[in-house]
């Protein structure tokens, strides 16, 4: 198997859970050893936290065989919504994507 990257994760992510939304970061400095990852997908619905687990980690089970450490937070895209319109506000000086006091 071909390095694993952030890109080949995202992409594998997204088509194999029908994902809407996918973050990817590599935590081992770029060597591509360590991932972190948020994954939004409509597959999780009515599943508890470890069968949304026992899902990705079936459907990148090569992937996660050649890292070594692996971390996935799964949401619907309802539990995505609700935690985005509850977030902190932005530290730079937006609300919302738009800059406070403006029309924009």
């Amino acid at each position: 198997m071909a390095s694993i990257t952030e890109a080949s994760l995202r992409e594998a992510i997204t088509q194999r859970l029908g994902a809407i939304h996918v973050e990817v970061t590599d935590m081992s400095g770029g060597c591509g050893q360590a991932f972190t990852s948020l994954i939004v997908s409509p597959q999780f619905q009515d599943l508890k936290s470890l069968k949304r687990h026992r899902l990705v980690n079936t459907a990148l089970k090569e992937e996660i065989a050649a890292i070594h450490a692996w971390t996935a937070k799964c949401q619907t895209p309802a539990e995505w919504d609700k935690e985005r319109d509850t977030a902190a506000p932005s530290l730079d000086g937006t609300v919302g994507g738009h800059v406070e006091g403006t029309n924009q």
